[in-house]
């Protein structure tokens, strides 16, 4: 893996190239901005390269829920663009899903008022979750799948080739303790992975980046941020309970997330206990010599 670095020589400053993006017109002009902006540009080309996301997309359609994530992955995405470092069209889309009180208006009003090609799907996915779920349990994999299954289809209507999420390093992790305490088995989310159909890439450039810096970044830039009424507001998630378990783990050994991030990329079948993933039926010492 070859790092890329912000004194990258394909990566100008703003005063060159053409400048800023018009979304970062009213951004601060910080020292430490600037440096996070960087930090996370770099991290989403090293993302990029490392699995291999350039590869022969055209048009990607960007979900944008309202959050965080969401809001910083298009910014991300449209300055890389902007730069002529993100050869693919891109066109956002919000899944309204009926949830009470959704403020409808804010998410077109914001691609609008900065130029962005964009979809607002209305699906009452919402309805079907209450109905479905029983009374006390939490919502997140039904309304995932609902939603998952919608972005789909629209991906496909607006003929494009890959979707785009906003899950970033710590989505990543807390997805990897759940399959292990819970699930039973070594698994986590993949930033680049063929659907089941076979005909759409699912991307995650966030991989490598940190929530916090996705926090700052979102601050910095004043994003009208949608709250979730759905499954964010709920208690007793055992994502929580893991983002709760890294916090702590970090707090007491600093740069450990990064660690684990690290290793999940560097997997050593032999060391593990899958005999499908390893031949140790094959595995054999060499005869001694008489």
């Amino acid at each position: 893996m070859n790092a890329i670095t912000d004194t990258d020589d394909v990566m100008p400053d703003d005063a060159e190239g053409g400048g800023l993006h018009p979304l970062f017109a009213d951004a601060p002009r910080s020292v430490s901005f600037n440096k996070l902006r960087k930090r996370l540009l770099r991290q989403v080309r090293q993302a990029m390269e490392d699995f291999s996301m350039l590869n022969g997309q055209k048009r990607w359609l960007v979900a944008l829920s309202g959050g965080k994530d969401s809001y910083g992955l298009l910014a991300l995405l449209l300055d890389l663009k902007w730069r002529g470092l993100l050869p693919v069209e891109l066109i956002a889309c919000n899944l309204d899903q009926g949830q009470p009180n959704f403020p409808k208006h804010i998410l077109p009003d914001y691609l609008a008022s900065i130029g962005v090609a964009h979809r607002i799907e209305y699906r009452d996915t919402y309805s079907i979750v209450k109905e479905k779920m029983p009374e006390g349990a939490t919502y997140c994999s039904l309304c995932s799948r609902l939603r998952r299954g919608n972005l789909y289809r629209i991906a496909r209507e607006e003929g494009c080739d890959a979707l785009v999420l906003g899950h970033h390093r710590e989505d990543i992790l807390e997805t990897f303790f759940m399959n292990l305490f819970h699930g039973g088995r070594l698994a986590s989310m993949p930033p680049k992975l063929l659907n089941d159909e076979g005909d759409l890439m699912v991307l995650r450039p966030l991989a490598y980046a940190a929530e916090d810096d996705l926090a700052k970044f979102a601050e910095g830039m004043k994003f009208p941020i949608i709250p979730c009424d759905l499954c964010g507001s709920q208690d007793g998630l055992q994502r929580n309970a893991m983002k709760d378990m890294l916090a702590e783990m970090e707090r007491r050994m600093p740069g450990r997330k990064e660690r684990m991030l690290r290793a999940l990329g560097h997997v050593n079948p032999s060391h593990l206990l899958d005999p499908a993933l390893f031949d140790f039926a094959g595995l054999s010492a060499a005869p001694k010599e008489d």
